[in-house]
């Protein structure tokens, strides 16, 4: 019970300084820039060519007495084709215990490696869990000396906070779509199926999303082609 109120509480004050949608869609494009443009210490490109999804959740707030909870709202987009899906809006709720005094706010990407993965994300709500299914990410060029557990997960998972960018567990959070956020991009009420299966056009406001999405996959993909 006391863990359900002090994630409450800490949805709350999250929700009382919330930057609006589409702002949120610029930060996570910066997210994504400069966390890309540093590869030795960055995401693998190997593995940023291989990904069907990837997920930003910029400014994800974490506060603890006694156990954390976690709380943020970001986008994600998936390969359609050549290109990227439009948009669609992510929530993630977690908690974690151990002793922690504080605040915490991080940023959050996930790359979501396989088709099961990405079917996960159109569900209106699912829970991290179980071997294989989601794991810390390798932080370098490359991947290949990362483990069979890593290569082998749906899901990896990276956070950056306080200039520190590594690998981190997501065990036990759960993911949900914001129906109010896809309408404040959309302008009408989308689920997140809607918008990725049915090959929704890019709002104006992602446009640099969008951009940096092209870029750093073709980028990941040349360099991918050149080790091969």
């Amino acid at each position: 019970m006391a863990k359900r109120i002090i994630l409450g509480l800490l949805a709350f004050s999250f929700l009382a300084g919330a930057e609006a949608p589409v702002q949120r869609l610029n930060s996570a494009a910066d997210v994504l820039s400069e966390i890309m443009s540093t590869p030795d210490r960055g995401i693998p490109f190997d593995l940023m060519a291989r990904a069907e999804c990837v997920v930003v959740v910029p400014g994800l707030k974490a506060g603890a007495f006694g156990f954390g909870a976690k709380y943020g709202k970001g986008f994600f987009s998936c390969r359609k084709g050549s290109g990227w899906s439009a948009p669609a809006s992510v929530r993630i709720e977690g908690g974690s215990f151990g002793f922690q005094i504080g605040g915490i706010e991080s940023d959050l990407i996930l790359l979501v490696m396989n088709r099961r993965g990405a079917q996960r994300l159109l569900a209106s709500r699912f829970t991290l869990g179980g071997e294989g299914q989601v794991a810390a990410g390798p932080v370098g060029r490359s991947s290949t000396a990362q483990t069979d557990l890593t290569m082998r997960a749906e899901m990896l998972s990276w956070s950056r906070s306080r200039g520190v960018f590594a690998g981190v567990s997501l065990q036990g959070a759960t993911l949900r779509q914001s129906v109010g956020d896809n309408e404040d991009i959309y302008a009408r009420r989308l689920t997140n199926k809607q918008i990725i299966d049915e090959n929704v056009s890019w709002p104006p406001q992602g446009g640099e999303l969008h951009g940096i999405l092209n870029r750093f996959s073709v980028r990941a993909r040349n360099r991918a082609d050149h080790r091969s």
